[in-house]
């Protein structure tokens, strides 16, 4: 679980810390998660790197044995938290299936900007960020894990994304190690 590098045009995307769904239970505290990736936003912003904040705004069509349609939202549902301090260079992607790039135009954006590596942060660890991480790869992007800042709704899930299929995919680490790498890289 180490971070060896970051490349000089790294953006942090984080998935989904937004009202409706961080006030479902998890298995890691929500708070602790929202802080570890407020923590990671504020440091990509220091250092003049793009954030993009994601919220899904509804489901994707087609039938599903489980989960919930999100067709009709409750007011406020996909407001992101405060706590990430949105800020106006910050990049909103809203979506509405499980990855961030489908049919959101994130890779153009992403490409615009000259970027080639992402850091992931959010929820669910199993649904959005690893779908997330996975279309991130399969484009051609590096992939960094800040799995202090990810959490799920199943234990086993989030391990097994964690230990089975993030090593796969790109780098895994905590949101400490990628600020120190940073912070070293970006004076």
């Amino acid at each position: 679980m180490t971070v060896s590098t970051l490349d000089p045009n790294t953006a942090l995307v984080v998935i989904d810390l937004q009202q409706g769904i961080v006030a479902y239970p998890t298995v890691h505290p929500a708070g602790q998660v929202v802080k570890h990736a407020a923590t990671l936003a504020e440091a990509f912003r220091r250092h003049g790197l793009p954030v993009v904040l994601v919220n899904v705004t509804g489901g994707a069509p087609g039938r599903a044995e489980q989960g919930r349609k999100l067709d009709a939202l409750p007011a406020g549902w996909a407001d992101l938290v405060p706590e990430l301090k949105q800020q106006p260079q910050d990049h909103l992607v809203s979506k509405r299936t499980w990855g961030a790039f489908t049919g959101t135009g994130l890779d153009a954006q992403l490409k615009k900007l000259g970027v080639t590596q992402l850091v992931l942060a959010g929820v669910s660890t199993s649904i959005g960020v690893e779908s997330t991480a996975r279309q991130a790869h399969e484009l051609g992007f590096n992939v960094t894990l800040a799995l202090d800042a990810m959490t799920d709704t199943s234990a086993e899930a989030h391990d097994n994304s964690a230990t089975r299929i993030f090593p796969r995919l790109g780098e895994s680490g905590s949101s400490q190690q990628i600020i120190a790498l940073l912070d070293s890289r970006f004076p």
